[in-house]
Formats: structure tokens, C-alpha cells, sequence
């Protein structure tokens, strides 16, 4: 029998990584559903190729423009996300980037048996909304980012009284070996190289900076309820090992894969290893014989000090992303300078409201919202008086 598979973000790397998945294994799937932004070219081409039973597209310019386009087509098109039109799915991938993709997340749990998130933003913003969702309605959740997926893996079966640390590991981005000095003239299609992984823009900033790191470990506490001393980070320039778990008994275990999103959202998808034996081959076998990892340097990555207040207070986490939100939309602009984005961020910590805000529990998405409204207002206010 066919899995029911459905996208929130198909157009975005997540997204497309999900569709080669099925191109693969064509009888395997049933696309109920998929939802995207704005990119026209893609979602017709998606449309045309998945023939989804419904397509919800967030931009409204674009909706019209595709709703006309297929308005023979037997597809629902849709401008917002609606529990009441969707089917349920066996499998849903949440791969919405930034705060807007909790709303849809929550949703989808309500229709799903099993979720798979790549939203850190959703986690680090909502996942007292998220993990009671799935305990009412019985969804399975499994996160698929490279790290928090290898640690999913690693602590599968085991005591978690026994771990002592999780490393969380860092490629260093594309100026892992930049000179400070030279910090000041990077522009942002700089920040968008990244040596190792193929992203979105958004993200690619975040490993820039460092910040997805600090992001991944405000969701390894969420996810796996382990304390923050718990969780530290190190430099890996190869991309190779993506967590590292130290037991008690001075054992460690850690999880090696190549640089490819396919790796862990198939092993996420597929529960049996026989259907996804011929989906790799090893690059560089050579590659695991050379494997590194250092200390951050916190002189090129000052992000790194907040390491201990992203969960500081119940809500600190969605003042920082939403803080990290505007401030790196204004760096890929133009209108911030690189080093503007540390800035921006250190400064809404000290701001005189901060623990108002900070100390609110999140237990709806409307006080999120307020709360991360906020902290967009405190970084334009504070931008435009600087």
C-alpha cells in the first residue's frame, strides 16, 4: 500500500530533497498535499509532476497566478493553510523556514501519523504546542536535521541518566578561516557559500554566524530534555560526524554521514534499511580516515555566549529567533553590515524589557506572536536609532 506523503515547504531544500526521495521510489508514494511561498516556475512544475491533491501557496499574487493557470486542473488550490481541506497523511514533512512555519506544523500534527520537522524555528518557538499536539492526536515525531536526527539515532534504546554530553558539531561555515579584521567587508553572497551543505539563504546566514548552532541547542534541550550544561559544540570542518555522545561509563558513539539531506529524511521515512540500501554511495571512502574537530573560537563567533540564555527564561528562545529573523533579512539586503547581526542580537539581551517578555510562558500561539512581534519592533526600533 502506497504512503500518503505530504510537503509544507516543498519548493525549499528540505522540500525538493523529500521529491527526489519520491522520484526514487515512485510506487511507494501518494502526494496528498504540499505548500510553498512564492517561487511560480516550481510549483508549476511540482503540480504538474506530483499531481498533489492540494497545493497551498502563501503568497496571494502567486496563488491567483497558479489558481488560473490550472483552472482546469482537478487540484485544490489554496491561499492559507486549512485543517478542514486537508486528508490525512501517513508521513508529513515540516520544512517551513522561520516562525511562520509553526502554525502549519501544528496543523499538520492534527492530520498526520508521523511528522517529520526540519523547522528548528517551530521547535525552539513552540514546542510545548507541538509535543502536546502530537500527544492528543497520537503523531510520531521525528526531527531530520543532520545533528538532532544523529542524536535521535544515538540515544535510540538507551538510558539517558547514562549520557554525560552531547557534542553538537559545526562545519564553521564559510568563514571558519576568515581573519577577524576581514569580518568587516563580508557581503552576503559570501555568507551564502557554504563549504559543505546546499541551503536555503536564511540558513546558510544562521552557519555563517554560528546562530543555527545556538538554534540546534535550544532544540536538542526541547527534544531530548536534557539540560543545557549537557550540550556543548565543536568545530568538524568535514560535515562528516553530526553528533557525538559521551556516557558515563567514558564510552562515546557518534553518527557519520555524508553531506546529503536524502541520508536522514530516508532513514526517517522508511523504516525497513532494505528499501534504501541502493540510495547511496560513499563519495570518498578515504574521508573517514581524516576527521578533526576543535573548540569555537569565540573572538570570530561571538553568538557563541548566548549559548546558555537561548533557554534562559520560557520564551528567551522566541525573542532571539525573532530577533535573528530581521536582522539577517536586513544583512542579505544590504541594509546591515555582517557583524551587524551579532550586534543586533546581543543588544535586544540587554534590552530593559527583555525579562518582561522573556519570563511569559508560551502556551498559545497568539502570545508567540506577541512576543515575537516584540522583538521585531525592539531590533527595527533599535536599528534606526543606531
Amino acid at each position: 500500500m502506497k504512503k500518503i506523503l505530504s510537503i509544507l515547504g516543498s519548493t525549499g531544500s528540505i522540500g525538493k530533497s523529500t521529491l527526489n526521495i519520491v522520484d526514487k521510489k515512485k510506487n511507494f508514494f501518494k502526494i496528498n498535499y504540499l505548500t510553498a511561498n512564492k517561487n511560480f516556475k516550481l510549483i508549476c512544475k511540482q503540480i504538474i509532476k506530483y499531481n498533489p491533491k492540494i497545493f497551498v501557496i502563501n503568497d496571494k499574487f502567486i496563488f491567483e497566478k497558479v489558481k488560473k493557470k490550472f483552472r482546469r486542473k482537478k487540484i485544490l488550490i489554496l491561499n492559507n493553510f486549512s485543517t478542514r481541506d486537508i486528508k490525512r497523511s501517513d508521513i508529513t514533512v515540516s520544512a517551513i523556514p522561520g516562525i511562520a512555519g509553526l502554525e502549519p506544523t501544528l496543523s499538520a500534527i492534527k492530520k498526520t501519523k508521523k511528522i517529520l520537522i526540519a523547522n528548528k524555528e517551530s521547535i525552539i518557538c513552540g514546542w510545548k504546542l507541538i509535543y502536546n499536539c502530537a500527544l492528543r492526536f497520537n503523531t510520531k515525531i521525528i526531527p531530520i536535521d543532520s545533528e538532532h536526527f544523529s542524536i535521535y539515532k544515538l540515544i535510540e534504546k538507551e538510558n539517558m541518566n547514562l549520557v554525560k554530553k552531547i557534542y553538537i558539531t559545526a562545519s564553521g561555515g564559510p568563514f571558519l578561516n576568515y581573519q577577524k579584521k576581514n569580518f568587516k567587508k563580508i557581503e552576503p553572497k559570501d555568507a551564502l557559500k557554504h563549504p559543505k551543505w546546499k541551503m536555503g539563504n536564511k540558513i546558510s546566514v544562521d552557519s555563517s554566524t554560528l546562530m543555527n548552532k545556538i538554534f540546534e541547542i535550544a532544540e536538542a534541550e526541547k527534544l531530548f530534555n536534557i539540560k543545557n550544561k549537557k550540550l556543548e559544540i565543536l568545530i568538524h570542518p568535514e560535515s562528516l560526524v553530526h553528533a557525538i555522545i559521551e556516557f558515563e561509563n567514558g564510552l562515546k558513539k557518534f553518527l557519520y554521514h555524508e553531506t546529503s539531506m536524502i541520508i536522514p529524511l530516508a532513514n526517517a521515512i522508511f523504516n525497513e534499511k532494505l528499501k534504501i540500501k541502493s540510495f547511496f554511495k560513499s563519495k570518498n571512502k578515504s574521508q573517514i580516515k581524516n576527521l578533526s574537530f576543535k573548540n569555537v573560537d569565540a573572538k570570530k563567533f561571538p553568538l557563541i555566549s548566548i549559548k546558555q540564555k537561548i533557554n534562559q527564561y520560557p520564551s528567551s528562545s522566541i525573542i532571539i529567533n525573532a530577533a535573528n529573523e530581521i536582522l539577517v533579512e536586513k544583512f542579505l539586503s544590504k541594509k546591515l553590515d555582517f557583524l551587524g547581526i551579532s550586534r543586533g542580537i546581543i543588544k535586544i539581551l540587554s534590552d530593559s524589557n527583555f525579562r518582561k517578555y522573556a519570563v511569559k510562558n508560551p502556551t498559545n500561539i497568539n502570545l508567540i506572536i506577541k512576543i515575537d512581534m516584540w522583538a521585531r519592533k525592539t531590533v527595527e526600533k533599535n536599528l534606526h536609532n543606531a
